[in-house]
Formats: structure tokens, C-alpha cells, sequence
């Protein structure tokens, strides 16, 4: 699975950001059950951003109402990385 290297890193950084197990993320966590608030999304997105080298158009308004699930990161970072096929 190409996007899994995506899923661990992105998993790694909310597991840091929220100070989790990151074993206890999954494809399907929903990012309000991890109890991320706008300032950790913030935070998170940045990570991403440099850990993938890539730019994410989003404001936290924004971010809050698509990234539901640590999938609707892992699927963005995809897209945002060419690795979506």
C-alpha cells in the first residue's frame, strides 16, 4: 500500500501532538475522539507539512470541517504528494 508510509508518519506526529500510543490510531480515528483541538490541528498540519515537504491550503475552519479521520489526512497528503494512485 503506497499511502501506508504516509498513514505511519502522519499517525506518528498526531500520536506526539496528542500524546497517544500511536498504536491506538487507526485509518478510522476520528480526530475529535483523540481530543485534538484547533491549536494541535494547527500544529499537526504544519508537522505534515514539512515532514512531506508540501503545502496545505487549508485554515483551521476549513481544516476542522473536511478532516474528520486520520484518513481524510492520510488521503489529502496523498493527493498533495502524487502518491493518490
Amino acid at each position: 500500500m503506497r499511502n501506508q508510509e504516509i498513514f505511519e508518519t502522519t499517525r506518528r506526529i498526531i500520536a506526539e501532538r496528542a500524546e497517544l500510543d500511536p498504536a491506538s490510531i487507526t485509518h478510522d480515528t476520528a480526530l475529535a475522539d483523540l481530543d485534538i483541538h484547533s491549536l494541535d490541528l494547527t500544529e499537526i498540519i504544519f508537522d505534515i507539512e514539512e515532514s512531506f515537504n508540501i503545502e496545505v491550503e487549508l485554515d483551521t475552519v476549513a481544516a476542522w470541517e473536511k478532516l474528520k479521520t486520520v484518513d481524510n489526512i492520510v488521503a489529502l497528503v496523498a493527493v498533495l504528494t502524487g502518491k493518490d494512485a
